[in-house]
């Protein structure tokens, strides 16, 4: 019998079980590596303080709480585990290539304004306006912008790296992998007992972590509740670039949704389609192709002789009101959700997991605004 079960091996499954595990908690994380997963297909932005979202303040703060969290917890991975966190920070540039941008642009800089007086972030002195020709001398494959602002205080995490971190530093602390489906969450008199997976195996525990991303919302029926998730497809394409060094490009992040990531082995990521309705469908389409390449090459026409290296799609799990789902679950004891996160997973997922495992410790977190029982 184990002290706890983790279902799913993504960022947000994969730091659950960390955080469990680095306190000494006996804890099984069974993972089924389902083809479309968000983690392995996230642009992996980390810069909440320039976030064009805006409907939510509760959102916002713990948006900065997650961002706030990284460096602590990278300075645990790299005493903990052999390999790279593929984390690391990074300068990005928010910008309008076109003049009907420029509206848009003048609200976001409205928006920046407002945080830092009501936040203190960005942070002062982290951000400024540029011009056109030094925007182009800091990415050289950018087009002649309208108006650019420069964010000093932003990083980028390789979301597949960084999860194998999670899990290689768990195992330091006695975690179990295990490769395997979850086909059931066993309950009896109100309280979890433990799963069972596809192959016959049961495995007992008193606590329980779904956090199978867009595919969580199977157990709902059979723990008596309703969770409102469901895959919103993503398709993001990486760009290689040959001879040419992007190690000091910064992120880029135009206005129609879209964003370029460099990395350091002369690669680009441009994303990305937020497809609502596209059910369980992990594959790219000519549609969604079109779409990204567009908005690239629109606003990085330097990238036009790229070689495409690979596009990858993930279903990310978008929640009725685009808020994470986190904590108990109200009819089952033991059981606790960690889904829902959307597009934000790379960003929060890490904070997230380790919120929800507190809560299943016995610690007291303030994650109320996010618990399922608001769907109710």
């Amino acid at each position: 019998m184990h002290d706890a079960i983790v279902v799913g091996g993504g960022i947000v499954g994969a730091s659950v079980a960390y955080h469990l595990a680095r306190e000494d908690v006996d804890t099984l994380l069974v993972d089924r590596h389902d083809t479309g997963r968000a983690t392995d297909a996230g642009a992996g932005i980390i810069s909440p303080a320039t976030s064009s979202r805006t409907a939510s303040d509760r959102w916002f703060e713990f948006a900065l709480e997650a961002a706030a969290y990284y460096p602590e917890l990278v300075e645990h991975l790299e005493n903990e585990q052999g390999g790279k966190t593929g984390y690391s920070d990074c300068p990005l540039l928010s910008v309008a290539v076109d003049e009907d941008e420029v509206p848009e642009y003048d609200a976001a800089s409205e928006r920046i304004r407002e945080r830092q007086e009501k936040y203190d972030q960005p942070a002062p002195g982290t951000t400024e306006e540029i011009s056109s020709s030094v925007a182009q001398s800091r990415y050289p494959a950018l087009a002649e912008t309208r108006r650019c602002r420069a964010y000093d205080g932003a990083a980028r995490v390789d979301a597949r790296t960084f999860t194998g971190a999670l899990l290689r530093a768990g195992e330091s602390h006695g975690l179990t992998v295990l490769d395997g489906d979850v086909t059931r969450i066993d309950h009896e008199d109100g309280a979890v007992t433990g799963v069972e997976t596809a192959d016959g195996g049961r495995y007992e525990a008193n606590a329980v972590a779904v956090a199978g991303g867009a595919w969580s919302p199977r157990f709902a029926e059979s723990l008596g509740v309703s969770i409102p998730v469901e895959p919103q497809r993503g398709q993001i394409i990486h760009l290689d670039l040959g001879e040419t060094d992007t190690s000091s490009w910064p992120i880029l992040s135009p206005f129609h949704g879209h964003y370029m990531v460099p990395w350091p082995d002369n690669r680009v990521a441009v994303g990305a389609t937020r497809e609502v309705g596209s059910g369980f469908e992990p594959h790219a389409t000519a549609a969604g192709v079109h779409e990204v390449l567009g908005e690239a090459l629109r606003v990085a026409p330097g990238l036009a002789d790229a070689e495409i290296d690979e596009v990858r799609v993930g279903l990310r799990p978008r929640s009725a009101d685009q808020l994470p789902v986190l904590g108990a679950v109200p009819t089952v004891e033991g059981v606790h959700l960690a889904t829902g996160h959307g597009a934000t997973g790379l960003q929060l997922g890490p904070y997230s997991g380790k919120l929800v495992a507190d809560e299943m410790r016995g610690e007291s977190v303030d994650i109320e605004t996010f618990s399922v029982t608001r769907f109710e």
